[in-house]
């Protein structure tokens, strides 16, 4: 009996509660369903690709941050670690050179702040015993580095008898180049192309 009389009066008690407004079910639902709409993606940011560089890699020599250009079919070694390999060439001072039976170029550098005449560079990569200054010294300003340039014979060996040397400064550091070729008239183009692809971090 009192299970029935329990049931009445959660009935009686459940048709009495207030009616819930209509108005305020249908907002919460679409409320609801906005909600659990998908967001629309935002628009990925363009990712950039590397640009191709600008030069050709073949012929073009880098280390100890400078770049110098050679013939495509030889490739510098470090003298100085063929030499002592606990004493290889650094940043501040180097020994580098190629050849061929065909062609000699050798290749130096060391630390000279405060200097703006290469010229001494000539005393350290010119022998004095073999290479000969021949002709008239250039000298220019080229991309902001003062370049001295000059024509030379060498006894080194019979084949090679000509050749050219060249020095600058870069930075804080003066360079010097020397070549010996079998012909007086290509050592000024191996100069101006191996200078044309120089560039060093100042």
């Amino acid at each position: 009996m009192r299970y029935k009389t329990l049931i009445l009066l959660v009935l009686i008690v459940t048709a009495c509660a207030p009616k819930a407004d209509p108005n305020l079910q249908i907002q919460q639902i679409v409320a609801s369903t906005l909600a659990a709409l998908p967001v629309a993606t935002s628009i990925p940011v363009s990712t950039p690709y590397p640009l191709p560089t600008p030069f050709d890699l073949k012929g073009l020599f880098c280390e100890y941050q400078f770049c110098i250009g050679h013939p495509v079919e030889m490739a510098f070694f470090d003298v100085s670690a063929q030499k002592n390999a606990a004493s290889p060439s650094t940043y501040s001072q180097g020994l580098i050179a190629t050849y061929n039976g065909t062609l000699f170029i050798q290749m130096i550098w060391q630390l000279a702040p405060g200097t703006t005449d290469p010229q001494f560079m000539f005393d350290l990569i010119l022998d004095k015993n073999l290479d000969t200054r021949v002709g008239t010294l250039e000298v220019k300003l080229i991309r902001n580095m003062n370049v001295i340039y000059t024509p030379i014979t060498s006894t080194a060996t019979s084949l090679l008898p000509y050749g050219a040397a060249g020095a600058w400064i870069c930075g804080e550091r003066a360079f010097a180049w020397k070549a010996y070729s079998p012909q007086a008239e290509n050592t000024k183009g191996l100069f101006d192309s191996a200078f044309d692809r120089f560039s060093c971090n100042q």
